[in-house]
């Protein structure tokens, strides 16, 4: 058995591996959707390695590449083993295979999401010096069962499409900085897969949204403070639900200590379904 990098490995054989590897996960990625999302994800086949048993992948990881609180920072955007090669510490042999590699690329720090149930997961990663960050909700919700009701104040709102890239101001919007697969610079690498719709009072900007309707996925969801608890984010949700492709909608990675998105999303009956931590190791 060997490890070595993905760099001239081709997606075929990567997509096959995904595929068995989580071949018993209730949500199955087809090939174009595994593209879609890695690419979001800042994939790099030269930094990412696997356990290969001759031409054939048993364990690997896939490893983003960027910078996440203005660190250079590598982000583990998928790691599995295939069934048969469970049990022999593939993935730990495979992450340990990597460090040096990520070192000599000046990377500082590796960052990767896991749900909490998955306490194995959670035991191996502390193990090989991943810490806790931040602890993450996820919600879903069919369309039909999404409470699209809206209470406002009596302003007037207007619903457009934007450019995010127009707006330097958004991040003074925020609550919490977005988990890396919803941040800006993972939306840059597919921004023609997402619609950004902005909320406007009186041609100021009072909300704004990202989502992509294949997936249903909304990446961000936000309301300047001085407008909050008026409508905005519900009349943004409305449109979502009204582009969307997919039949439900979801929302990754929202950090538990922000309570008004909690408190938004359960108001319109979409509910947790699940918890992540967000862990991170230096380099």
């Amino acid at each position: 058995m060997e490890i070595k990098s993905l760099i001239e490995t081709d997606f075929d054989t990567i997509f096959r591996a995904f595929n068995q590897a989580f071949a018993d996960y209730e949500i199955q990625l087809d090939k174009e959707q595994l593209q879609t999302m890695i690419k979001r994800r800042g994939f790099n086949p030269s930094l990412s390695f696997a356990a290969f048993e001759g031409n054939e992948i048993v364990a690997f990881t896939l490893n983003g590449t960027g910078n996440f609180n203005g660190i250079a920072t590598a982000y583990d955007t998928g790691t599995g083993t295939l069934k048969a090669y469970r049990g022999k510490g593939l993935a730990t042999k495979i992450f340990e295979y990597s460090i040096p590699y990520l070192r000599e690329q000046n990377i500082k720090q590796y960052l990767l999401e896991v749900l909490q149930h998955n306490t194995n997961a959670v035991s191996v990663y502390k193990n090989t010096g991943f810490e806790i960050s931040r602890e993450f909700n996820y919600f879903r919700q069919s369309n039909e069962k999404i409470n699209n009701e809206i209470k406002t104040s009596g302003i007037s709102c207007s619903i457009k499409q934007i450019n995010i890239g127009d707006f330097n101001f958004l991040p003074n919007f925020w609550d919490f900085y977005p988990s890396w697969q919803n941040s800006f610079g993972s939306i840059s690498r597919v921004t023609e897969d997402f619609v950004s719709l902005g909320a406007f009072i009186e041609n100021k900007l009072a909300g704004y949204c990202v989502f992509e309707p294949i997936s249903g996925d909304i990446t961000q969801i936000s309301v300047d403070k001085q407008y909050r608890r008026k409508g905005v984010a519900s009349l943004l949700l409305r449109e979502m639900t009204g582009l969307n492709k997919n039949d439900a909608v979801k929302v990754i990675n929202t950090d538990i200590s922000c309570s008004s998105i909690t408190a938004f999303l359960k108001s319109k009956n979409i509910g947790i379904t699940g918890m992540q931590y967000e862990m991170i190791r230096g380099i």
